[in-house]
């Protein structure tokens, strides 16, 4: 131990010697190794402060907001997983709808800027690397936003989604998440239904990854376990420094690792410190705990810039990300193990979804779909095949009686028979 010790001394004694110092390491590691960072809400600020209008600001410099295309490059941000997030209180309403309008800002944001580059595969975040832009990739966050409906799923996925959070911070009728801000949909020892297997299973054959971060416990296991591919908790942290419920404790850090998954740090202050204050300190305690568990091969980076309110002294937006890695690098983490925090642990596990995708070329899209009685929205319209026995209205209304109260029944024959009319 003592001769290591000599080594650090006598590094630091060269470096301070030829004049290149601890962040001059940092800058050329981060210039070869540039950040992919696993979550940024500021598709959700665009809605807030500005109702998505583009047009009413320059994203190279936004105010009130901790990023903007001038700060990503000063933080070594070469890809930018952005969330499409919606409410909560949007499930059982417009939720599908919502999600759409914010896929069409991220979509609009990353194609009418040049810095930016929409992706949508490993090799196209390579491409815009080397092309120095910053990709961005969508992800979803929550799915309540597909309505519990695999179609909605698939077509999400034509749209440039690459990734999903199985929740937000309610419950859907088919996973469970870790807070229990919402009381919908509760269910006993079922945290993951048949069909949220089924959601599992098709985002495997889409080659869309799997985000366990906000699920509870039970249902990261459940989808941990069910998943062919390697799962991503997108921006979560380490439940033994910080016992919050949005953290991953050491058995399932454990189970991650088994899959060859992904935790992604996330830098909010509760979830560091449970205050609302931290340093780049306790956020390196992170990395060193989850490291001592898992190894740094399966950590990486999801700031959660936007989608928070209080950051670490020092880490206030996503230019700062240059020093998280000069603490790591002076805790004697080595410059491999950096780079693969930086970037290469989310590309290795990207690319074996993607490898699970090809791998099921040869599987049809899935027709799980969701019981009226699982899912219980009355906003939900149910389209049943026309009464052949001439006694569509007495036998409509009564197999209308007979579904879940509340809820809208309507025969194709009636529907027709209406149009009819009103031509």
């Amino acid at each position: 131990m003592k001769s290591v010790g000599h080594l650090v001394v006598l590094s630091s004694l060269c470096c301070f010697i030829s004049g290149y110092s601890d962040r001059d390491r940092v800058r050329d590691l981060m210039s070869k190794y540039p950040l992919i960072d696993g979550h940024n809400d500021l598709a959700l600020q665009l809605r807030k402060l500005h109702n998505n209008r583009l047009s009413q600001i320059d994203l190279h410099n936004v105010s009130n907001v901790a990023t903007d295309i001038n700060r990503l490059q000063a933080g070594h941000v070469q890809t930018q997983m952005f969330a499409v997030y919606v409410m909560c209180w949007a499930q059982e309403k417009d939720a599908v709808r919502l999600a759409l309008e914010q896929i069409d800002v991220v979509r609009r944001m990353c194609t009418e800027y040049q810095d930016f580059e929409l992706v949508t595969s490993t090799q196209e975040i390579k491409h815009s690397e080397m092309n120095r832009k910053i990709a961005c990739l969508i992800s979803l966050e929550g799915g309540h936003s597909i309505d519990s409906s695999l179609p909605a799923l698939r077509m999400f996925y034509q749209l440039g989604v690459r990734s999903m959070a199985l929740t937000h911070t309610c419950n859907t009728p088919w996973a469970e998440s870790s807070s229990k801000l919402y009381n919908v949909y509760q269910r006993q020892n079922n945290s993951l239904t048949h069909f949220g297997k089924a959601v599992v299973e098709e985002m495997n054959r889409l080659g869309m990854i799997v985000d366990l971060s906000h699920t509870s416990w039970e249902t990261a296991w459940a989808a941990l376990k069910h998943s062919r591919a390697p799962v991503i908790f997108s921006h979560s942290s380490s439940f033994s420094i910080c016992n919050h419920e949005r953290n991953v404790p050491d058995w399932l850090l454990q189970e991650l690792k088994k899959k060859q998954g992904l935790i992604m740090v996330n830098l909010h202050s509760k979830f560091i410190s449970c205050r609302d204050e931290a340093n780049i300190s306790h956020v390196a305690d992170h990395f060193d705990h989850i490291k001592k568990v898992i190894g740094a091969e399966s950590i990486g980076v999801g700031g959660d810039y936007e989608g928070a309110v209080s950051f670490p002294r020092g880490l206030e937006d996503v230019s700062k990300y240059p020093a998280l890695i000069l603490e790591l690098l002076q805790r004697n983490w080595t410059e491999s193990e950096l780079a693969d925090v930086l970037r290469r642990n989310f590309l290795r596990v990207f690319e074996a979804v993607e490898r699970v995708r090809d791998q099921l070329t040869s599987t049809g899209p899935s027709e799980v779909q969701i019981s009226v009685e699982e899912v219980q929205n009355p906003c939900r319209l149910v389209l049943r095949p026309p009464d052949t026995t001439g006694h569509s209205d007495r036998s409509g209304s009564s197999r209308a009686r007979r579904e879940p109260k509340g809820l809208l029944m309507l025969s194709i024959g009636l529907l027709l028979s209406s149009l009819h009319m009103i031509q």
